[in-house]
């Protein structure tokens, strides 16, 4: 294994109580005994004691769970909480959202079609943020304009319109675009740790033109 390069660089790098393998914080979950010693997952990486680090997909998860990984590395008995890799999957999906009303609040978020293919075609738009029960005429155009830019934005399609729009704080919304930056580039760490869950959009979108 090769040292981490700088000190800073030790501090992002964890390992993962499954495999052995040392990470980099990005690729991971964060569970820590909670009071009543239940494993408690801690997206936002700060919650008091001892971090156990397990990738972020839904296989190390189960993984740690059915083998009492969490009591071994916490050296402690541990109680579970009954399917945690599906909790984990419906607190990254709240976060998710939650960060996208922050992010429409610092006006980095824009929707509406025209708006978000403008984005998408001067490449503004770090993801292309699509209602999974939207209509499939003008996602087929935002789809095919965003596989011909460079760089290429993210795709998301896991919300309804419904879901998005009560995120958002207003009607049912359909085409959103989060413009690159910071706020895109947190946002990605998080959308990342839940393509460890399963797909980020219905697996027919990649057959549309």
């Amino acid at each position: 294994m090769n040292a981490p390069r700088t000190h800073a660089a030790a501090h992002r790098e964890r390992r993962d109580i499954v495999s052995g393998a040392v990470m980099d914080e990005s690729r991971l979950l964060r569970f820590v005994p909670g009071p009543d010693g239940v494993v408690t997952p801690d997206l936002a990486r700060k919650l008091p004691g001892r971090g156990l680090w397990v990738e972020s997909t839904r296989e190390a998860v189960a993984i740690a769970q059915a083998k009492g990984l969490f009591s071994r590395a916490a050296k402690a008995k541990l109680a579970v909480p009954p399917n945690l890799a599906d909790a984990v999957e419906s607190l990254l999906r709240r976060r998710i959202l939650d960060s996208l009303g922050l992010a429409r609040r610092a006006g980095n978020l824009i929707s509406g079609f025209d708006q978000v293919f403008g984005a998408v075609g001067s490449n503004r738009a770090a993801w292309l943020i699509e209602a999974a029960d939207g209509a499939e005429d003008g996602r087929r155009k935002l789809l095919a304009k965003a596989r011909h830019s460079v760089p290429k934005p993210g795709i998301l399609g896991l919300f309804t319109s419904e879901q998005l729009g009560l995120a958002l704080g207003g009607e049912n919304v359909i085409h959103l675009g989060l413009l690159a930056g910071p706020s895109a580039a947190r946002w990605t760490l998080d959308v990342n740790r839940l393509a460890g869950f399963g797909p980020l959009y219905p697996e027919g979108w990649r057959e549309e033109p």
